[in-house]
C-alpha cells in the first residue's frame, strides 16, 4: 500500500511540473459512438498503473449551509482538501452539468437552460458535446468509466434517438441514469440499454441503488486491476426532498440558518429584487420544514459517500484513488427575501462545496485561489495521463491540489465567470418557479475572492464586498468610480467571450 501510494505522488507530481506529455497514456481511441459506449477500453501499460482513480460524486443543489450536516464528508474534507472560492459557471442544474462534462462555459456550450430551444439534453446530443467530454477523455486513455444517477435534464431512460436500444452517451463502459426520478421511488433506469423500473419498497430508494451499483463497479474494477472513473450523481437534496425512509424523522425541530441576508433585501438593490417585500410566517414555516427535509434527505449521501470510501479501502484501492465531492450549483431559502430557489448570483447560489481527497493531497488543505466547474475535466485528464481538449476553458487544479500555487508569469485566474440566460418559466422544468419575481433576469458575474459584480440586461448592476459584507447586503455598484466601472465591464467581457484555456485564462486574469 506504502509503495502504491509513493509510486502515484510521484505519478501526480510529474503530472503537475511537466505536464500530460511527459507521461505516456495509451495510445488514444477514437470517442466511441453511442452503440459502442461499452467497448473494451485500450490495454493497461506499466504507466497506467501509477495513475489514480476517480470516484465523483456530484449532488443536485446542495448548498454549502447542508456541509454541518454531513460528518462522512466532513471527514473527506478534512482528510484532504476543500476549495474555498469554488463557483459554478451557472446557478442551474443543466448548464452546470454541461460545464463539469465539457470544461466549457456555457457560452461555448450553448446549454444555457435545462430545456427547450436553448438548453437541455437534446440540444447538448445535438451539438455534439457528448462526443468529447471527461468520460470520452478517461475512456480513451484506458480507465474503466461508469456513471450512476442524474445526467442532464431532458435524457430519459427509453429515449433512442432513432436506435434500437435506449441510449447510452459516448464514453461510458456502464451506465444507469435516470429520468424524472426526483421523488426517489418509481422510477425508471437505463441500465445498459435496457430500461428496469424501480417500486416503492425501502430498498428501492434511488440514492441507495445508486450507491450499490457503485460499491460493485468499484469492487469489479479494482479485482480487473485497471484504473477506473466514477461518477455518481444524486437527484438528492433537489425538490421535493425526498429522504430515505429510515431518515424520515430525523432531525426534528430544526430549522433553517438565518444570517443577515434572511428576509431582508441588500440596500440599493437591483429592480427585480428591490420591491420585495417581507417573508410572511407561513413561508417561513415552508421555509424551515424544507430546510429540515433536505437535512434529512442528504444522510443517505452522506451513508454513500462512507460506503463508496469503505468500499475503496475492501478492494485495496483507497490509497490509490482521488475522491471529489460537488455539487452542480447551491439553494437560497428565505436569503434576500426570496423563495427557496436558485440561479442568482448571490454566494448561496453560485459557491458550492469541492472537496477532494487522494494520493499526494496534503491533509486539510484550504484552495484558496478561484476555481470553477469547468476545471473539472482537465483536472480528470491531467491525473489520467490523457491530452486536454483544446476546446477547453478550464484548466486542470492538480497543481493547487499540490498546495503549489502556479508563478506570476503563468498564474491562477483572479476572478470566475457566471452567466445566466432567462429564467425557467417552463412549468414542465424541474426548477420552474411559479413566481417569477423571484427568478432574476439575464446576467453576467464576476466573482473573485474579494468581490461579485453582477451586469443584468436591463442595465442594473451589483457590486457586493465579500470582505466587508459577507452576507451581501449592502450594494455598492452606483457608489464605483467610473474608471473602475470601466474596467469591471471590459474583464467581464474578455470572459463571457472567450474561447479556450489560453483566452479564457488570460481573461480571468485581467481583474483584481
Amino acid at each position: 500500500m506504502v509503495t502504491t501510494l509513493i509510486r502515484l505522488t510521484v505519478a501526480v507530481s510529474l503530472l503537475i511540473t511537466t505536464g500530460c506529455a511527459t507521461v505516456k497514456a495509451p495510445a488514444a481511441a477514437p470517442s466511441p459512438s453511442p452503440s459502442h459506449a461499452r467497448e473494451s477500453p485500450t490495454p493497461i501499460t506499466e504507466t497506467t498503473r501509477t495513475r489514480p482513480n476517480i470516484v465523483f460524486v456530484l449532488t443536485d443543489d446542495l448548498s454549502d449551509d447542508l456541509l454541518p450536516y454531513l460528518p462522512n464528508v466532513l471527514a473527506l474534507q478534512k482528510d484532504g482538501a476543500s476549495f474555498a472560492n469554488y463557483t459554478v459557471t451557472d446557478s442551474l442544474c443543466c448548464p452546470s452539468r454541461a460545464s463539469i462534462l465539457t470544461g466549457r462555459y456555457p457560452h461555448n456550450t450553448g446549454i444555457v437552460k435545462n430545456n427547450g430551444s436553448d438548453g437541455g439534453f437534446r440540444l447538448f446530443h445535438s451539438r455534439a458535446e457528448e462526443k468529447s467530454t471527461f468520460a470520452t477523455d478517461l475512456h480513451a486513455a484506458g480507465y474503466r468509466t461508469a456513471f450512476y444517477g442524474k445526467y442532464m435534464n431532458e435524457y430519459f431512460p427509453r429515449i433512442t434517438f432513432g436506435g434500437g436500444t435506449p441510449y447510452v452517451p459516448p464514453g461510458w463502459d456502464e451506465w444507469a441514469a435516470g429520468g424524472d426520478a426526483y421523488d426517489g421511488f418509481n422510477y425508471e433506469l437505463n441500465e445498459n440499454g435496457k430500461v428496469r423500473t424501480y417500486g416503492s419498497r425501502p430498498q428501492d430508494y434511488l440514492t441507495d441503488v445508486l450507491s450499490a451499483k457503485a460499491q460493485r463497479f468499484i469492487t469489479a474494477s479494482a479485482a480487473a486491476g485497471r484504473p477506473f472513473m466514477l461518477e455518481v450523481a444524486t437527484y438528492t437534496p433537489h425538490l421535493p426532498y425526498v429522504p430515505a425512509p429510515r431518515d424520515a424523522h430525523g432531525f426534528p425541530g430544526l430549522t433553517s440558518p438565518k444570517n443577515s441576508a434572511y428576509d431582508t433585501v441588500p440596500e440599493d438593490a437591483p429592480p427585480w429584487l428591490a420591491g420585495h417585500p417581507p417573508l410572511p410566517a407561513w413561508l417561513k414555516k415552508h421555509i424551515d420544514d424544507s430546510f429540515r427535509k433536505r437535512v434529512q434527505s442528504i444522510q443517505s449521501v452522506d451513508l454513500m459517500v462512507s460506503e463508496l470510501r469503505a468500499t475503496l479501502t475492501r478492494a485495496g484501492v483507497a490509497d490509490d484513488t482521488l475522491v471529489v465531492f460537488s455539487s452542480d450549483n447551491g439553494y437560497h431559502m428565505g436569503e434576500h427575501r426570496l423563495n427557496p430557489g436558485k440561479m442568482t448570483a448571490f454566494e448561496s447560489d453560485i459557491k458550492v462545496p469541492l472537496i477532494a481527497a487522494g494520493p499526494g493531497i496534503p491533509a486539510g488543505l484550504v484552495v484558496d485561489e478561484p476555481v470553477e466547474n469547468i476545471d473539472l475535466r482537465p483536472t480528470f485528464a491531467q491525473l489520467a495521463g490523457a491530452p486536454v481538449a483544446a476546446q477547453i476553458d478550464g484548466r486542470s487544479v492538480t497543481g493547487l491540489l499540490n498546495g503549489t500555487t502556479p508563478a506570476e508569469a503563468d498564474g491562477w485566474r483572479t476572478a470566475a465567470l457566471i452567466e445566466h440566460s432567462d429564467p425557467a418559466t417552463d412549468p414542465k422544468d424541474p426548477d420552474y418557479n411559479q413566481d417569477s419575481e423571484n427568478v432574476p433576469p439575464s446576467y453576467d458575474a464576476l466573482r473573485t475572492r474579494a468581490f461579485t459584480y453582477v451586469e443584468y440586461v436591463d442595465g442594473s448592476r451589483e457590486y457586493y464586498d465579500h470582505r466587508s459584507d459577507p452576507d451581501q447586503m449592502l450594494n455598492l455598484a452606483s457608489g464605483l468610480d467610473p474608471e473602475r466601472v470601466t474596467e469591471l465591464r471590459e474583464a467581464l467581457r474578455a470572459l463571457n467571450t472567450c474561447a479556450g484555456a489560453t483566452a479564457c485564462g488570460t481573461a480571468g486574469r485581467s481583474i483584481r
